[in-house]
């Protein structure tokens, strides 16, 4: 009986034994395994509140692709998309267009509507919209024209802000950075996981601001919100620093735009305390006049863009003026001077 008893002590501790050095073996896996837990949860949380998971999949289409998404660790693949050819669709589209509209971000929703595919349409002609993000100016999308080797005859461009002097980040990153097109490529890849996931899970995404881009035509389309909206409204008065430094930039860049692509149309989008006075003069001194159709209860979706209702009735009100104009190019031979809207000779043949 002792004897039993004895054997079962001994059994006893034998087996708290090799369970306390089951656990003991067992710690570092365990700790391992918390500590991937841990990094996978800090890195989830970090893409879907900082990265491109903060946004909205809802833009995408065959036809499409996330040109902008408003998160600190995404931010632009517009630029880098056009610029270094990873949306060859896109740039091909760009490049074959006969109709292409320069400017920033309020070109690209103002003209991002049925009225302008419709007009377009309708006269079998292609166009594409070429604005992008970030107040981008002349300094990144003259390099990008050329570099496209642009097949157009006719450029709308909103000189709102085109004829600014300094670079913008995005701008200045693709063209001057050795390390950006990896980064480019990168957000490239990260679209593939966001569109997969956030099409099929779509809880699992944020709501940030985000803008699609077409590849066959360049228009936008805005996703996420809300944004505050702001009626338009226009300053007659003329800014006499931005007049005298857009005038002398305009007429350097505007030959650049080569005697292959016949006209040119200057035109502001209306957007709060729209710079029309300004406008107006600069287009004067390079020898044109301005199309920016003034309409009634304009408004934008955001203090900053014209909203879809609103772009609708300007782009078609556009259109209405500018279509004479858009016509008459399309339909001259390559070869011609290049002429102003009032038919006078600015580059020599």
């Amino acid at each position: 009986m002792v004897s039993t008893d004895i054997c079962q002590i001994e059994c006893t501790k034998v087996s708290k034994r090799r369970r306390a050095s089951f656990f003991v073996a067992l710690k570092p896996g365990l700790y391992i395994l918390l500590v991937l837990a841990v990094a996978l949860g800090a890195g989830a949380y970090s893409l879907r509140k900082y990265g491109i998971f903060s946004c909205s999949a809802s833009g995408y289409a065959s036809g499409t692709y996330l040109s902008y998404c408003n998160a600190t660790s995404y931010g632009d693949y517009d630029h880098g998309a056009i610029w270094f050819g990873l949306e060859p669709a896109a740039s091909a589209a760009a490049a074959n267009a006969h109709v292409l509209f320069l400017g920033n971000s309020r070109t690209q929703f103002a003209f991002s509507s049925k009225a302008t595919s419709k007009w377009f349409s309708s006269i079998s002609e292609s166009y594409y919209l070429l604005g992008f993000s970030h107040s981008e100016n002349y300094t990144f999308e003259g390099p990008l024209v050329r570099k496209l080797r642009s097949k157009a005859k006719v450029h709308v461009i909103n000189i709102d802000s085109f004829f600014e002097q300094s670079e913008t980040g995005p701008g200045k990153s693709v063209m001057q950075d050795e390390s950006a097109k990896t980064r480019y490529e990168e957000k490239r890849q990260w679209q593939r996981m966001h569109k997969a996931i956030c099409t099929v899970f779509d809880p699992v995404c944020g709501n940030d601001g985000a803008f699609f881009r077409s590849r066959s035509d360049g228009a936008w389309i805005v996703t996420g919100g809300p944004f505050p909206s702001a009626p338009v409204s226009y300053d007659e008065k003329i800014d006499r620093d931005k007049f005298t430094a857009y005038s002398a930039l305009g007429k350097q860049f505007l030959p650049m735009l080569n005697s292959d692509r016949a006209c040119t149309i200057l035109t502001l989008v209306p957007a709060v305390k729209s710079g029309i006075g300004t406008a107006k003069a600069v287009a004067a001194a390079l020898g044109f006049d301005l199309v920016s159709p003034r309409l009634a209860a304009l408004a934008t979706f955001d203090g900053v863009h014209l909203d879809q209702e609103s772009a609708q009735r300007w782009s078609a009100a556009f259109l209405e003026q500018a279509g004479p104009q858009i016509r008459k190019c399309l339909s001259e031979p390559p070869g011609m001077a290049y002429r102003d809207l009032r038919g006078r000779k600015l580059v020599s043949d």
